[in-house]
């Protein structure tokens, strides 16, 4: 156990320009010193898909380091808890090395984020694991979201440390009126995409169910669509610029900015601070 104190903390709503409409991250400014035990009981007691732990940095390199945990496990890569992270060591005092960046190191790696006018944006990190999902496992994916195999119309392992799988369906709507049930094999990480309708101010809607780690549905899912654009991007079927949105069936307005800059894809959007205070852990 680590010794009880009061610690520097902030709750901020992550993808939404409309505070308590994105995806919340608790974040403890002062982490130093927590057992890891303690971090993990602080995530179970939040419930929220993501709690987070900002650490001096171990390299030279990053300006902090960050542990992720949901509650259920800890992720060595997360995108809105990564965002939501930076935003509240930012507004805590947090001064980065480099005017022009801030890099955040995690379990990961190096993960680097730049100012935009729609707010921070990270850079996406690289797969770990890609190519398509053997027919076994998406024949198994197909039930559990309770389509046919055949309404699947592509897929991905699309995973950048969370265990992500991805499929597509034929739109928006179809994505929309999904109602899964993960009973068979409760250690899914599975992204769901459709495209909008034409005209749409959104390219595609996404919902990312993450029951492996102990979250159903993830109101707003910054790694996945991560690594969403970069799969889109290899096969050339989205625009350099374009937003994804995300949230709609668990009551949120998630809009995720996507941009591509020399075959890098960057993932942002606006991130406010709905809670200051402190935490005694």
């Amino acid at each position: 156990m680590s010794s009880l104190r009061a610690r520097a903390f902030a709750q901020v709503d992550v993808f939404s320009t409309t505070p308590f409409h994105g995806n919340p991250v608790a974040v403890v400014l002062d982490a130093d010193g927590i057992a890891d035990s303690d971090m993990a009981a602080f995530a179970r007691w939040t419930n929220l898909s993501e709690t987070t732990f900002v650490l001096p940095p171990t390299t030279d390199a990053a300006d902090y380091r960050l542990r992720i945990f949901t509650p259920g496990s800890e992720l060595p890569f997360a995108g809105h808890p990564t965002l939501g992270s930076a935003h509240a060591w930012l507004e805590a005092g947090g001064i980065p090395r480099s005017t022009d960046e801030i890099m955040q190191e995690c379990a990961a790696g190096l993960v680097k984020l730049r100012r935009t006018d729609s707010g921070l944006a990270f850079r996406a990190p690289a797969t770990i694991r890609s190519g398509p999902i053997d027919e076994a496992q998406l024949s198994a994916f197909a039930a559990a979201l309770g389509v046919e195999r055949d309404a699947i119309l592509s897929h991905q392992w699309v995973d950048n440390g969370p265990g992500w799988a991805a499929v597509e369906l034929a739109s928006a709507a179809d994505v929309l009126a999904l109602e899964p049930d993960f009973s068979a094999d409760p250690h899914v990480m599975i992204g769901v995409l459709g495209r909008h309708e034409p005209g749409s101010p959104a390219l595609y809607e996404v919902r990312g169910f993450a029951s492996a780690v102990g979250v159903h549905e993830d109101p707003v899912t910054g790694s996945l669509n991560a690594s969403l654009a970069q799969w889109l991007h290899r096969e050339g079927r989205t625009p350099a610029k374009y937003t994804n949105t995300q949230g709609s069936r668990v009551a949120r307005d998630g809009l995720i900015a996507i941009e591509v800059i020399e075959d890098e894809a960057w993932v942002g959007g606006p991130s406010t601070t709905c809670i200051t205070g402190s935490v005694t852990i």
